[in-house]
């Protein structure tokens, strides 16, 4: 089992990745790590944070996908109707746009840390963005 650190905001987490359900989604946000960004308070979606990726072309098409995923339960938008982003749910989520209900690929689970998803939604909702860093575990 693959797994990466999330270092979001002062936070840790580990995620498993979801190899077997969406191997290509993985395959594609593989070659991205070292990933680092900003993560911010989604518009639509509930209590989710989110990573605009803008108009990143990663080749995808819907592959595990959901619009109510769990808290940790990390999806990788490949675009269409809304821009490519990465959904980072910490509570009660229904994935969206301003174009309305939206399907993301559920590509990481967190399986450590899981403490802390709250904290980081109120860190990004009430602080604003934060630093995020996704890195392989060797």
């Amino acid at each position: 089992m693959q797994k990466l650190k999330i270092t979001a905001g002062p936070f840790e987490f580990i995620a498993r990745v979801e190899e077997t359900l969406a191997p290509k989604t993985w395959d594609a946000f593989s070659t991205l790590l070292p990933f680092k960004n900003k993560i911010i308070q989604a518009r639509w979606s509930g209590e989710s944070a989110w990573i605009p990726l803008g108009d990143l072309d990663v080749g995808l098409k819907f592959e595990n996908h959901t619009s109510h995923p769990g808290a940790g339960q990390i999806l990788l938008y490949p675009g269409g109707y809304s821009e490519t982003e990465i959904l980072f749910p910490y509570g009660s989520t229904c994935f969206a746009s301003k174009m309305g209900q939206l399907a993301g690929n559920h590509f990481l689970t967190i399986i450590e840390g899981t403490d802390n998803l709250r904290e980081l939604g109120r860190l990004v909702l009430w602080e604003g963005a934060q630093d995020i860093l996704f890195e392989r575990i060797e």
